[in-house]
């Protein structure tokens, strides 16, 4: 465990962490146990939650159970899944249960035991601003504390040498759709909060899905299992091509490895662009197991010679929506590829429209002079997930999940999680706290590194009459 001397108001950190999701989460676990490195992080919520609203009742995480917060870089720490199942006397019953991918709501409670027993961490604390101190040659962090009810309580500045961020993603809605968040008096509500109104929704006339990925699909099986045979009333649609099941081959999924994610990074920055877009299906498709319960629970519904009374249609987008006498939502249609447009009457909406990367421009308006940016004036991230700065700034800042544009499908993946808290505490720290291996796929990615090498031709030559005489 970190043991370091209690901190003093002015004395500066080497690390301060912002934001408190499983990526940070992660790294705060592995520098634990890193004597001398002052490290804190901070995070506005009251404690560690993940996903609160899709921790439905048997969802499973996507990723097996070593992706936990630290095991593929230290299946020895006192953090891994294994070792909260034996502090937790569950050890023998997950044995036996037999399961490599466990359902998220475990999957939250291991991180809320990890955060409950982690000393470095800061809940009720709101990062305002970073800022760079040339005079100091250090890092200023603002932050807000809070009271129980969310308040301000009290200000606080910390300096740093370095700093991490792990503000995480926020509920996407589409343009045509947000007037209707916004209005209460129909429910429309984003797949991130689903559990909270799960009552209201079950209770609605007709409800309708948008979204065909896995929690839309997650969303859509969890109101069908609970909705009367023959009157389920239930539409889903999203804009993907089909209900397209997940890439989940072992070669496919070597996509998440660090090997890919360094090739990635070496790509030009168009191919890159080009590639996230065209890769969806890696990461935004719908696992197997999902799939095949929904068709499942279809089926069983056919069993008295009827249909189930839902829709399901693919490759629609939503143009225009509004409301209907405050009661209902109209949505306006056109089918991709058909390009016919219709209208659909419905109760209620649930969003299952996915997350984006959180904006990060207001927390750090004061290193904008120092930030080095891509042609799409996105900010640029180096191969250790540093944000590349002016060189008058010697610290650094580092990223976890704001990086897709440059490192790829890999970025939000939770089976990376702790190989990225390692290179970052690695370039951090100056030594290797963490060895990595130096391969990680079977897949060679490219053609500059790792492939047998060609023999010149007069090498070649020379062997020709050995091939010739067999």
């Amino acid at each position: 465990m970190n043991t370091s001397a209690p901190h003093t108001p002015d004395a500066r950190r080497d690390l301060v962490g912002i934001g408190i999701g499983p990526f940070n989460l992660s790294l705060a676990a592995l520098a634990d146990p890193l004597t001398g490195l002052d490290a804190v992080f901070y995070d506005q919520r009251p404690d560690f939650r993940w996903h609160a609203g899709l921790l439905i009742d048997g969802a499973r995480v996507q990723v097996p159970f070593l992706a936990d917060l630290v095991t593929l870089v230290d299946p020895a720490s006192p953090w891994t899944f294994l070792n909260h199942l034996r502090a937790r006397e569950r050890l023998f019953p997950f044995y036996f249960a037999e399961r490599f991918h466990i359902e998220r709501a475990e999957y939250d409670a291991y991180c809320r035991w990890v955060a409950e027993n982690l000393p470095a961490l800061r809940f009720h604390h709101q990062v305002d601003a970073v800022r760079w101190n040339p005079e100091r040659d250090l890092f200023e962090v603002d932050y807000t504390q809070l009271d129980a009810d969310g308040e301000a309580e009290a200000l606080g500045r910390t300096y740093t040498r370095n700093v991490v961020l792990g503000v995480g993603t926020e509920p996407h809605v589409p343009d045509p759709l947000r007037p209707l968040v916004e209005d209460p008096a129909v429910p429309v509500v984003h797949a991130a909060d689903y559990l909270r109104h799960r009552d209201t929704l079950l209770a609605a006339g007709h409800v309708t899905v948008i979204g065909t990925g896995q929690s839309g699909a997650e969303v859509f099986l969890d109101l069908l299992r609970h909705r009367p045979a023959g009157r389920e009333r239930l539409h889903w649609l999203g804009r993907t091509e089909a209900l397209a099941p997940m890439e989940y081959s072992k070669l496919g999924l070597e996509h998440f490895t660090p090997d890919y994610t360094r090739y990635f990074h070496g790509l030009a920055e168009p191919v890159r662009d080009r590639l996230v877009a065209a890769q969806w299906q890696l990461h935004k498709g719908i696992d197997a197991d999902t799939t095949a319960a929904i068709h499942d629970e279809l089926y069983r519904r056919t069993l008295d010679g009827g249909w189930p009374d839902t829709t399901l249609t693919p490759g629609v987008h939503v143009r225009t929506a509004g409301r209907i006498a405050a009661t209902q939502v109209e949505l306006h249609l056109e089918h991709e590829q058909q390009k016919t447009r219709s209208r659909l009457t419905t109760d209620a909406v649930v969003l299952a429209t996915g997350h984006r990367e959180r904006p990060l421009g207001r927390l750090l308006a004061g290193l904008d002079p120092y930030m080095r940016r891509d042609s799409s004036e996105r900010p640029r991230v180096d191969d250790r997930h540093r944000l590349v700065l002016d060189p008058s700034v010697t610290g650094s800042v580092y990223v976890q999940n704001a990086e897709t544009h440059t490192h790829g499908v890999g970025t939000p993946d939770l089976g990376l999680a702790a190989w990225r808290s390692a290179t970052i505490l690695n370039d951090l720290t100056g030594r290797e706290p963490y060895p990595l291996p130096a391969r990680t796929a079977f897949t060679t990615f490219g053609l500059d590194g790792g492939l047998p090498q060609i023999p010149s031709a007069r090498h070649h030559r020379a062997l020709t009459p050995l091939v010739d005489g067999v």
